[in-house]
């Protein structure tokens, strides 16, 4: 399904679902983060996806960057809440969801990186490249806060 994302766009739909999601911020041991190129917007992201019923928002996370990437990691803090209402997903299927995710720091536990049917690559990318590829502004601002090693989480 593929999906369209709104930022400050005085032409957005009128949001119809609110579903909690989280992405984890995954390093190698060069410092390096892990992106995934999206199927769904054609553009680069952090791994994780949407809460599922019975589990917790930090299983939530180490299930999706396990499913997107192949690699096991443990969460060790939060980076930040992001509930922009600025920031509206439009779905093909008429899902239009307000932004709200929880972004957490992840240590690598193992796994072989790998990816699945939601992503078109999987990439460990240096600081300095970010600017050089296609990442919505809001998931550029949870990178942004990642690599600042904020003392508190971002509230907004």
């Amino acid at each position: 399904m593929a999906r369209t994302d709104y930022y400050d766009d005085p032409d957005a739909p009128t949001p119809n679902s609110l579903v909690p999601a989280a992405v984890g911020c995954v390093t190698d041991d060069d410092g390096r983060i892990l992106l995934e190129h999206r199927v769904d917007n054609d553009l680069w992201a952090l791994p994780g996806g949407t809460h599922d019923y019975g589990e917790s928002i930090v299983q939530t996370v180490v299930r999706e960057v396990k499913e997107e990437t192949g690699l096991d990691v443990e969460v060790t803090g939060l980076v930040g809440l992001y509930t922009d209402p600025r920031h509206i997903i439009a779905y093909t299927d008429g899902e239009v969801r307000q932004q709200f995710t929880l972004s957490f720091r992840c240590r690598l536990l193992g796994g072989e990186l790998q990816k699945d049917s939601e992503s078109l690559e999987l990439r460990w990318v240096a600081q300095d490249e970010l600017d050089g590829l296609r990442i919505h502004p809001s998931m550029r601002k949870r990178i942004d806060h990642f690599f600042e090693n904020r003392a508190e989480p971002y509230l907004g």
